[in-house]
């Protein structure tokens, strides 16, 4: 898979979700992709936005 890809070289990378968070639980492909990201998803907010960055860091 691509994801997998990009994770063995980008090993500290993060994935902001446009689709508000309450919906996550919702749909099957951002449950596996939140499990490959290492729940490392965020909202694409503001404050999704600082938090991933302090993942980041």
């Amino acid at each position: 898979m691509w994801m997998r890809r990009a994770l063995d070289v980008y090993s500290k990378a993060v994935w902001l979700n446009p689709i508000p968070s309450q919906h996550w639980s919702y749909s099957q492909s951002i449950s596996m992709l939140r499990d490959l990201m290492d729940d490392r998803m965020f909202p694409l907010t503001l404050d999704g936005i600082d938090r991933a960055i302090r993942a980041l860091v």
